[in-house]
């Protein structure tokens, strides 16, 4: 699929018009590994920096760097047809070279920045050995990708469709709508999974006993993109794993407070979910049932936990992707 869109952009005139439209999951969906490294080789790679809790701009400049496609290969390819470039932001910041890995943006890294992830990881002596000579021969070439002056991008324009900001003003409107009072923390929250789920369930605790930073009924909304360091081998996904820590934080919460986090592309990690949502009773449904949550927490087999409480939360692909949402409402007993 990768090559034929290559071909497709290699055949272009400047008599021509380029409408791309990228969203996240671009980059998993148009590979094209550079000339000696296998797609084996290059999912093999980007499962460990997924386990190792890279974040997105760490793994799209080290994917650019050993792709035929990322890091504005297609502009070039384009080129010198003119291109519009529509783009669904997932990642924080909006920043266009990351988004798919910006196939029709320049990219700002260097193979030297691909380098110094893999090391920072203790990846460098585990990933195969083609992807490293290929990092090794951009870094004593001094090779960049395709320069952000190149009269390839004079003819791109770049557009943000829509974002995660978008997302969750639109849930606080919806929130206000039903009474709550609504506030949204930040659309760019990243970190430790489970630390921005005790960040969220503080916030939500604090709220039933002061009234601060809103009254209850409140709804508390954030979005972005957090991370695990996969250490077990059960299932789950980043929005299971806030959940599930969420449900043992607020289980002895004076009131009701519900906590649904969410993947707005309704797919959460490997599995069928979209996240969790989970209340105050939850972590007593599991205890019901003999499920310990620091057990499962440790196994990061949030998936389990959740299917057996009834807490997963199931929306089916939503045709769409601007990162993760975290819905906390809160109600005094």
């Amino acid at each position: 699929g990768a090559q034929a869109v290559v071909r497709l952009l290699d055949g272009c005139t400047e008599r021509d018009l380029v409408v791309a439209l990228i969203s996240g999951g671009g980059s998993a969906l148009l590979p094209l590994p550079a000339e000696g490294i296998s797609l084996a080789e290059k999912q093999e790679l980007t499962e460990k920096l997924l386990r190792c809790g890279a974040t997105i701009h760490e793994l799209n400049t080290v994917r650019k760097h050993i792709s035929l496609t990322k890091g504005g290969k297609l502009a070039r390819a384009a080129y010198p047809a003119t291109v519009i470039n529509l783009m669904l932001s997932d990642v924080a910041g909006n920043d266009p070279d990351t988004i798919a890995a910006g196939p029709f943006v320049p990219d700002r890294s260097r193979f030297q920045d691909a380098a110094a992830i893999l090391e920072g990881y203790g990846l460098m002596g585990t990933v195969a050995p083609s992807i490293v000579a290929h990092i090794r021969r951009g870094i004593e070439s001094e090779n960049r990708m395709p320069a952000p002056s190149g009269e390839a991008f004079e003819k791109v324009t770049n557009v943000i469709v829509a974002d995660n900001r978008m997302a969750c003003l639109a849930a606080r409107s919806k929130a206000e709508e039903l009474g709550y009072a609504a506030l949204v923390l930040a659309c760019e929250m990243g970190g430790n999974t489970a630390d921005a789920a005790m960040v969220h369930a503080a916030i939500a605790k604090e709220v039933l006993a002061s009234g601060h930073p809103v009254c209850a009924p409140a709804c508390i909304i954030s979005g972005g993109e957090t991370t695990v360091v996969v250490k077990g081998h059960g299932k789950g996904g980043r929005n299971q794993e806030f959940a599930l820590v969420s449900a043992r934080e607020i289980s002895r919460a004076p009131g009701h407070i519900v906590v649904l986090s969410g993947g707005t592309d309704g797919t959460d990690g490997p599995t069928d979910a979209a996240g969790g949502m989970v209340d105050t009773l939850s972590s007593g449904r599991g205890r019901d049932k003999g499920l310990e949550i620091g057990a499962y927490l440790a196994a990061n087999d949030s998936y389990h936990y959740l299917k057996a409480t009834g807490d997963l939360l199931m929306t089916g692909p939503t045709r769409t992707n601007v990162m993760d949402i975290h819905i906390v409402l809160v109600e005094k007993a």
